[in-house]
């Protein structure tokens, strides 16, 4: 048995608590990963408010640290790799098989359930009660984790391990729907609603593409303000009445828009302002029943659902590290980090919008 500490999730409303638990053995195909840091995203919030999560639960999904064991049949991967840590997905479907991991036929029990695929868990508490953490197949809000070699990108030994772990998921989201999606185009106009984590990657991989006119959409001024710095060419409040004539003045109609919020009447407003043939991707996860004037799309725009940026992460995570080497895509600006022990400091913090990617400490 492999002994560690994590944050553990016990009541929906309840605080993280920091507990000793034990985990099994690494399987076939999976490896020990000593975690060196951990993103904290709005979707390991998701157990506060979805029913039927099994807790007491890991979660974290942004995961990076060192292989410290390996189990049989995994090759690519030794002790002493660094990796950061993406989804999860199973590689023999008809989406894996194509190049699309993240339309894995099992991709929500892998991801979303907190459990294996078969419904079991390989982790313990001190009282020997079974504790969820498989969370998107890694629960890394934790010191040590068991994770499946197949979901664990290497990378140089070279690179500040410890805040590389948000590529693995929430600036990947951002930057893969701009960069693999909808594989914006130099010299193109992009409308990115919500300048959060995934926004702001949106907008940095915007600006490496060369899109030429860049528009953020907010709440926040100070989220503005950043999108401004980052590489936004204009800035809108989100409230603002008149807000569909002043992105179509800005863009003339744009090439494309993404949508990080999730809310139904912002994504109407994101289509709306799209020229005929535009694409709207959706990454925010939906908050009520969409509906549509069907003349909004008559006229060939397109709505794209679009999940972890379509990324293939063996490919896109080496290509982002690239671009920060560039100084095209400095994420590490967007990062503050905590002490895991600070976790529900931090889950405030991000809540306030005080920070824009919290990553956790062990």
């Amino acid at each position: 048995m492999i002994q560690t500490t994590a944050a553990v999730l016990r009541e929906p409303k309840g605080p993280f608590t920091i507990e000793a638990i034990t985990l099994d053995e690494p399987g076939p195909g999976e490896v020990v990963v000593r975690i060196a840091g951990v993103g904290l995203c709005h979707t390991d919030l998701l157990p506060r408010v979805a029913e039927g999560l099994p807790l007491p639960l890991v979660c974290g999904h942004e995961g990076s640290g060192a292989v410290v064991a390996v189990g049989d049949g995994v090759t690519e991967l030794e002790v002493g790799d660094h990796v950061v840590i993406s989804f999860d997905s199973c590689g023999s479907c008809r989406s894996c098989e194509s190049g699309r991991p993240a339309y894995c036929a099992t991709f929500f029990p892998r991801n979303l359930s907190g459990r294996r695929v078969d419904g079991g868990t390989n982790a313990k508490d001190a009282a020997g009660e079974d504790v969820s953490a498989r969370w998107f197949g890694q629960s890394t809000f934790a010191a040590v984790t068991v994770v499946t070699a197949r979901n664990a990108v290497k990378v140089d030994k070279g690179l500040p391990l410890h805040l590389l772990g948000p590529l693995g998921c929430g600036f990947q989201t951002g930057a893969g729907a701009v960069l693999e999606s909808l594989r914006v185009e130099p010299g193109s106009s992009i409308i990115v609603f919500g300048a959060g984590a995934v926004g702001l990657a949106a907008i940095l991989a915007a600006k490496a593409a060369r899109a030429e006119t860049i528009v953020a959409v907010d709440l926040n001024p100070g989220r503005l303000e950043l999108a401004a710095k980052y590489g936004a060419t204009h800035t809108f409040d989100g409230g603002a009445v008149d807000l569909g004539d002043l992105l179509r003045q800005a863009t003339q109609g744009a090439d494309y828009a993404v949508d990080t919020t999730g809310v139904p009447t912002v994504i109407r407003i994101a289509i709306d302002a799209l020229h005929p043939g535009g694409v709207c991707g959706l990454i925010g996860a939906l908050r009520g029943d969409l509906i549509i004037d069907p003349t909004l799309l008559a006229v060939g725009r397109t709505l794209k659902g679009i999940v972890e940026g379509d990324a293939v992460p063996q490919q896109l995570i080496p290509r982002l590290i690239e671009l920060w080497q560039a100084g095209e895509f400095p994420f590490d600006e967007l990062i503050r980090t905590f002490p895991l022990a600070e976790i529900n400091d931090a889950e405030e913090a991000m809540r306030r919008g005080d920070v824009v990617k919290p990553v956790l400490i062990p």
